[in-house]
């Protein structure tokens, strides 16, 4: 994948003497960089997936009892025999 950023990183560093312990170093902390966008990227994905879970879940809960229980438990003792 084509990062421009890092791009500009590396022109920077073959402009001037740059020495391997530079290239070792700027190496180092970009792959430490792509660790951590890496990380955040796969608990905000886990984040949404959990969410989305607890929404179906939330919404499957209220259609276990029947409607007519919840909405009209009067209704149904006025129709008894006496």
């Amino acid at each position: 994948m084509h990062d421009p950023f890092e791009e500009s990183l590396r022109d920077l560093l073959k402009g001037g003497a740059a020495e391997p312990a530079e290239n070792a170093r700027l190496d180092r902390v970009l792959k430490t960089a792509n660790r951590q966008v890496g990380a955040g990227d796969l608990f905000n994905l886990l984040g949404h997936w959990l969410e989305a879970l607890m929404i179906g879940l939330d919404s499957g809960t209220a259609r276990k009892v029947p409607a007519t229980r919840r909405l009209h438990p009067v209704a149904r003792q006025a129709h008894k025999a006496e």
